[in-house]
């Protein structure tokens, strides 16, 4: 079983970057796909971005983020991180990591491991 802990939220200006962090341990790292999920005041837990545990796999992004936002793990580290560019108001949220066996994916009840999150918010 992993364990997450995230890292890295603040505050920033609209246009600015953010890279947030997720520290994993406990389990075999490698073998968990991850995934980044964000909540905002009175909206759902949305999909952020995934990226499967399989060497050099495809990472997934929401429409809102793609081109904006990079996924990326250090097997190594057990880390994974969230680099956030040309950052917008609508980005405030609390960032949350998970992980699950298997491919990742965009559907967030698939995803049994959790984070207590961390506080990005985006100043215009």
């Amino acid at each position: 079983q992993v364990q997450l802990v995230e890292s890295g939220g603040g505050l920033v200006q609209a246009g600015g970057s953010l890279r947030v962090s997720c520290a994993a341990s406990g389990g075999t790292f490698s073998a968990y796909s991850l995934g980044w999920f964000r909540e905002a005041p009175g909206k759902e837990r949305e999909f952020v971005a995934a990226l499967s545990w399989i060497w050099n796999a495809d990472r997934t992004y929401a429409d809102s983020v793609k081109g904006r936002f990079t996924i990326s793990r250090d097997n190594a580290k057990k880390m994974v991180y969230l680099q956030m560019n040309s950052l917008k108001p609508e980005d405030t949220a609390v960032y949350y990591c998970a992980a699950k066996t298997g491919t990742a994916t965009v559907v967030r009840g698939s995803y049994p491991y959790w984070g207590q999150g961390t506080q990005v918010t985006v100043s215009s």
